[in-house]
């Protein structure tokens, strides 16, 4: 395939300019005139050496003579009135007469700076990625252009993310063969819509396109569309579909959609005038009167929710593809695919680790295996161990360890105090998570330590049970607190927000409340950013804060009661955590006097 990457100035055009200043100050050098005395300047006439006389005026006398075996520019004064014409012809010295002005004298010397100046911009202009080397050049599309030979990434290097591979797949087998779709009289959609959280690999799928399509794929940001100047983002759509149908048949990749395909009219200022000019462009170029047939547009967004409707409909986005987090078997996959160069020991488990990590993007998984060989390769050791993993999980969930936080004996006692609590709710609830793990580790921003609680299973349903049950792990830190200190501390602070979000949406929308009934209030906050915020009676409100704090309240004296009767287990085993900093589950277990549950799949943490 022919190379379909834009020409961009090279190095030898700077070079070629400052080899023309060069030339040009040589020249200006090599031109510099040394002033003689008129008398000198006959002599030098009647002996020949002066070559000729490029300018005869009444007040100067210019010209070239030899002296040196060089040639060089001399200059001199005649005396008022004098001729020296005559003296020119008989000395057989041609003479050019009075052709030359100062000013043409001065055109050198004004030039130079001026390339000066125009250099010095250029380099400016290239250390900015080399766009815009000219007011004319705002409207052009800032695309990449990819060949086949040009991503290494493949369907192969995709994984987790089954049912979205084989959508795009589809697109690509078009693109080799469109007669085995058109011998049915099919189209391909003009338009995918990757639609997923932050991480969970639309970018990585589109790169996989380009890898496998074998056409050109070009790529570009919704960002890259916005600019100061009005017109300018619609003329860089015109511009981007114009090089692509040039190209056809190609992809056009848009990632960050919703840089530029936010709802028309919401908030109108200058700037979104501006933005809906580009989105109107953008609607057009994909389903106008104009043909675009072989220009396939890929996007990618995580925000679906304030795309302009018009982007969505049937003959520009048709089909939307959901890159959701993956599940344990896809965890799996991730995992597997991220370590085949890393040297793993015989204890790891990779099953073990993907049950291990709900809720994990692939984006996550990747830095998880990352930073677990970085660990053992600090600690000097010839394989990556299971102890890596733990730890490198733990790291991606609640951030680094910070040993060195100085903290007093007394705070660590509390941190101790309220991670035991948590701990011993976890493993007493009938419907709570079991405990994996506790710590008194200081980790991330903020966290004194934490509780790792693995679920059975991944989980996307949960009974109005499930959830009284994880409230009641939450406060059953603070709870903790209040009944060893006789007070509670500023720790809890995150579980309570937890806390109360969750008791809102039992509520709110998912009508578990015997009081308010099934009523669906919305999610308020996501309503009100967008300008439509929806009324709610006062009397309903109230309702609403009145049942959520009786929900609150129920559960924290629920989880108080099993700790006071548990009141001996929970100083002896604060004192121990506080002493050893960690303790796993079924250690823990032993030291409450509690069975051992099942083992299980999967992972969530309770911080504090």
């Amino acid at each position: 395939m022919a190379d379909t990457k834009p020409r961009r100035p090279t190095r030898w055009w700077y070079v070629a300019f400052v080899l023309l200043i060069g030339g040009i100050a040589a020249a200006i050098w090599a031109g510099s005139e040394r002033r003689i005395h008129f008398s000198e300047f006959e002599r030098l006439v009647k002996e020949g050496k002066v070559v000729g006389v490029l300018q005869v005026g009444e007040n100067r006398v210019r010209g070239r003579l030899v002296e040196g075996g060089r040639e060089v520019a001399f200059d001199t004064i005649p005396p008022e009135g004098e001729n020296i014409v005559p003296f020119l012809r008989e000395n057989k010295v041609e003479y050019t007469g009075d052709g030359a002005t100062d000013l043409m004298r001065l055109l050198p010397w004004l030039l130079v700076p001026v390339l000066v100046i125009v250099l010095f911009w250029l380099f400016a202009m290239r250390g900015q990625g080399g766009a815009n080397l000219s007011a004319l050049q705002f409207g052009r599309h800032r695309a990449r252009v990819h060949a086949e030979k040009d991503t290494e990434v493949t369907f192969a290097d995709v994984a987790g993310v089954d049912e979205a591979v084989e959508e795009v797949r589809e697109i690509v087998e078009y693109l080799k063969a469109p007669q085995k779709f058109q011998a049915l009289g099919g189209r391909v959609p003009k338009g995918i819509l990757l639609v997923g959280l932050p991480g969970t690999g639309k970018t990585l799928l589109a790169r996989a396109v380009a890898g496998e399509a074998g056409v050109p794929f070009l790529t570009i940001s919704g960002a890259d569309f916005v600019e100061m100047y009005v017109g300018v983002g619609a003329a860089r759509v015109r511009d981007l579909f114009r090089r692509a149908k040039e190209l056809r048949p190609c992809i056009v990749f848009i990632d960050e959609l919703d840089a530029l395909g936010k709802t028309r009219g919401a908030g109108a200022t200058g700037g979104s005038e501006e933005r809906e000019q580009t989105l109107n462009q953008m609607l057009v170029e994909m389903d106008g009167f104009e043909s675009n047939s072989g220009v396939i547009v890929l996007s990618a967004t995580n925000r679906p929710e304030v795309l302009d409707p018009a982007l969505l409909r049937p003959g520009r986005f048709d089909r939307q593809v959901v890159v959701d987090r993956p599940d344990v078997r896809g965890r799996l996959a991730i995992l597997r695919l991220h370590s085949r160069h890393i040297r793993l020991g015989r204890n790891v488990d990779l099953a073990v680790v993907a049950r291990r990590t709900p809720g994990f993007t692939g984006a996550d998984l990747s830095t998880l295996v990352n930073e677990a060989a970085l660990l053992a390769a600090r600690r000097e050791r010839d394989s990556v161990g299971m102890a890596h993993v733990e730890e490198a999980i733990d790291r991606v969930m609640a951030g680094l360890e910070r040993r060195s936080r100085l903290i007093s004996p007394r705070e660590k006692m509390i941190v101790a105090v309220h991670e035991t609590g948590h701990a011993i709710a976890a493993c007493l609830l009938p419907h709570a998570d079991p405990l994996h793990r506790v710590s008194v580790i200081p980790r991330g921003s903020g966290v004194g330590g934490m509780t790792l609680q693995l679920p059975r299973e991944d989980k996307t349903l949960f009974t109005r049970s499930e959830l009284l049950d994880r409230i009641a792990v939450l406060l059953a830190g603070r709870a903790a607190e209040e009944i060893l200190f006789k007070e509670a501390s500023t720790g809890a602070a995150s579980d309570l927000e937890r806390a109360t979000q969750m008791a809102y949406r039992m509520v709110g929308q998912f009508g578990m409340s015997d009081r308010i009934g099934p009523l669906h209030l919305g999610e308020n906050e996501r309503v009100r950013r967008e300008g439509m915020e929806r009324a709610v009676a006062d009397e309903t409100a109230r309702e609403v804060d009145l049942e959520v704090r009786t929900i609150l309240s129920a559960q924290e004296e629920r989880v108080r009661g099993l700790l006071r009767e548990r009141r001996r287990h929970l100083a002896a085993i604060a004192r121990l955590l506080r002493d050893k900093e960690t303790i796993d589950g079924l250690a823990f277990r032993k030291l409450l006097d509690t069975p051992v549950r099942p083992r299980v799949e999967a992972g969530q943490t309770a911080e504090g």
